[in-house]
């Protein structure tokens, strides 16, 4: 299996956040995307790559890291409601 399809099928997953026995067919055996994902981690190539891309010989223009998603509970508004405050 290409291990740039298996890093592509890796990163969708995560991204949006499905399990890997509903990963698409495009990606290869959920199970492969899996034991790839769970080797390279214990091995630490995702750190790696993180580091590479972070590092100071980057170009700028090619270094995006962002680590904002957030979820919040579908009651989390209604609380500030109750509250008295505005939850925005």
């Amino acid at each position: 299996m290409d291990d740039r399809r298996v890093l592509s099928g890796i990163i969708f997953m995560n991204r949006n956040r499905l399990r890997w026995r509903d990963a698409p067919k495009d990606y290869g055996p959920h199970k492969t995307l899996y034991n790839r994902w769970k080797r390279w981690g214990e091995m630490g190539v995702f750190m790696r790559m993180m580091e590479g891309l972070s590092s100071a010989g980057a170009e700028r223009r090619t270094v995006m890291i962002d680590a904002t998603y957030l979820k919040a509970h579908r009651t989390a508004s209604s609380l500030a409601v109750k509250r008295g405050t505005s939850g925005v």
